[in-house]
């Protein structure tokens, strides 16, 4: 959703938008009185708005839209402390650059999964029909053997189960962020599983058949990411 008062502004704040993949612009107004009569009845995710406009400013709407990400898009820096104050996601100043709207909106999508924390479970197909895998019952997604496009599921009570044709790009955006890692490129780890590591090595919680610590192994690749989600 977009709001500016200034019409040149909106339109192209809203071409901006339009050059943003991730970005669906679902309804641009520049009057906040129309905003707020339309909002209860539009779903959407994101706002991005202006600060000072008549009657309604930014700063009073941005507290009424509860559960929605907000971007302030602004020439008036004087307001970044007060947008800041209100959990906003950034704060843009005018003239807006493409790049630094591009950034701001990275920012929001990584909030928003990193939200994804209270995801209890997800809802995929299985070797044993559709199924519900609970989030917190999850120890490590493996690449399938067999087939590629498959990948096996370990839970913590030792439990196993196979997803059909998924990938782990896929998985990464169903889960919650900050409690699932890659590790290498054929296994995804839970993070609370985690009992040791070293650069190169992780040891799990969870046994291995032989009834000994599960043993994994960290790439390069990943070592990074890892290490950003064990500070967490």
């Amino acid at each position: 959703m977009l709001l500016d008062d200034e019409l040149p502004g909106l339109a192209y704040l809203k071409m901006l938008c339009e050059q943003i993949p991730e970005l669906e612009v679902i309804k641009a107004f520049n009057r906040s009185d129309v905003f707020l009569s339309e909002i209860p009845d539009i779903d959407f995710d994101l706002c991005i708005l202006d600060i000072e406009m008549p009657q309604t400013n930014g700063i009073q709407l941005a507290k009424l839209l509860k559960g929605k990400s907000v971007i302030f898009a602004t020439a008036h820096k004087e307001y970044a402390a007060e947008a800041f104050d209100l959990d906003a996601v950034d704060f843009v100043r005018k003239p807006i650059r493409l790049e630094r709207l591009q950034k701001a909106v990275q920012k929001a999508i990584s909030q928003a999964r990193a939200s994804r924390h209270i995801k209890k479970y997800i809802y995929l197909n299985t070797d044993k029909g559709k199924s519900l895998l609970y989030v917190d019952q999850l120890c490590r997604i493996k690449t399938s053997e067999i087939d590629s496009r498959d990948k096996n599921v370990l839970f913590k009570d030792g439990a196993r189960i196979c997803l059909k044709n998924i990938s782990f790009d896929k998985l990464q955006d169903l889960l919650p962020q900050n409690q699932f890692c890659r590790i290498n490129k054929q296994e995804m780890i839970a993070m609370d599983c985690v009992q040791h590591f070293s650069f190169d090595q992780i040891i799990l919680t969870i046994l291995d058949e032989e009834g000994k610590p599960l043993v994994l192994s960290l790439s390069e690749v990943y070592h990074t990411a890892f290490l950003e989600k064990v500070k967490i």
